[in-house]
């Protein structure tokens, strides 16, 4: 497999390639078709001004998040680009069966051929009851052992290479090898502590780490990935991203003001209240118990905001600090029109290629 499919070329003066991480938010007085709407003006202003790869995280039964069907998104948006690598961050293995997955992604690789990313998570993306209701059994099978041999199988339908003799040896994934040569995309796995980390590393694979919710634990799991590096087929040496929450704003109150909204939906899915995206005037009035306050502050510490300049210098320091091959930026808030904004000044901040 091209390395170029895995490794990016920075663009403008940023130090390493910037990419979208898209939870398709939906805010308070708006709607899923505006907010996919909004995915698709991201991603082509993402092409435009030079960033990398934009991918769409499967999460489910959240009001304010309408990424529930990844792999629909993402032909959405090819349909809308020629290209942008488009990738799941990511589909959530174990909600899954294997095939099903190496169908939709042999798909999508048919329609955009070589710009498609299969990342990889092993948590649910929802809660307990929601996850049960997915993979219609009480038994979710979340344990750590079960995720090495889903992915095991998954990529044993991509490559269409089971062993004679195994049960699914005459059955293929369609698309796929088993109509002739062809590509298939490259795999990544995502996590937020050790666990896809030294798998990763093992396995000679890209990974990905859930910074913008798990800050605490991205040093330590970048060190073991690079430790337990073993070269592979399809890398030579550990490729790390990180996501990032970052939103930029013409000024530092407006963009403190947005991503107020964020922590404040936060709390509410933390506190098993879920609900839309709340409009900055409903966060600066929400009565904050310590408790959430706390939380808010933590939460907040982690979100590099601001003016284009500062959002440009706290990016940098964070990829100095950590050694990331690539950043991967969320802009979570309220409005449409911000969310495109913020990609927007930072590509500026960065001197990344003009709109045209």
């Amino acid at each position: 497999m091209d390395v170029d499919a895995i490794r990016g070329t920075a663009a403008g003066t940023a130090p390493v390639p910037l990419s979208v991480l898209d939870l398709v938010t939906v805010g308070n007085g708006y709607t899923a078709n505006r907010a996919l709407r909004t995915s698709v003006e991201i991603s082509k202003l993402a092409e435009r001004r030079g960033f990398h790869r934009h991918w769409v995280a499967e999460h489910h039964s959240m009001p304010g998040v309408a990424s529930s069907a990844p792999a629909v998104i993402l032909a959405h948006l090819a349909a809308h680009t020629s290209r942008i690598r488009l990738g799941s961050g990511g589909v959530m293995l174990p909600n899954h069966a294997p095939l099903v997955i190496a169908e939709q992604f042999g798909t999508l690789e048919a329609m955009a051929p070589g710009r498609i990313d299969l990342g990889l998570g092993r948590a649910p993306g929802t809660d307990g009851a929601t996850a049960a209701a997915l993979r219609r059994t009480d038994r979710l099978n979340e344990g750590a052992e079960d995720f090495p041999q889903q992915l095991a199988e998954l990529t044993r339908f991509l490559d269409d290479d089971f062993p004679d003799g195994h049960p699914y040896a005459r059955i293929h994934a369609v698309p796929g090898p088993v109509q002739g040569p062809a590509a298939r995309p490259p795999i990544w796995l995502l996590g937020s502590s050790g666990f896809s980390a030294r798998l990763a590393g093992t396995l000679g694979l890209p990974f990905a780490f859930a910074h913008h919710f798990s800050a605490a634990n991205t040093v330590p799991a970048l060190d073991l990935y690079r430790d337990s590096f073993r070269p592979s087929e399809l890398l030579d040496a550990p490729y790390a991203v990180i996501g990032v929450s970052a939103l930029a704003a013409d000024d530092e109150r407006e963009a403190r003001r947005q991503t107020l909204t964020n922590a404040l939906s936060m709390v509410r899915l933390r506190t098993g209240r879920p609900g839309l995206v709340p409009t900055p005037e409903e966060a600066e009035s929400y009565q904050f118990s310590a408790l959430e306050r706390e939380f808010v502050d933590s939460w907040l510490s982690n979100v590099i905001s601001g003016t284009a300049d500062e959002v440009r210098a706290g990016l940098d320091s964070l990829q100095k600090r950590t050694g990331a091959d690539e950043l991967m930026l969320t802009a979570n808030a309220h409005g449409p029109e911000v969310r495109v904004r913020s990609y927007e000044l930072i590509a500026d901040a960065y001197d990344m290629p003009p709109a045209v």
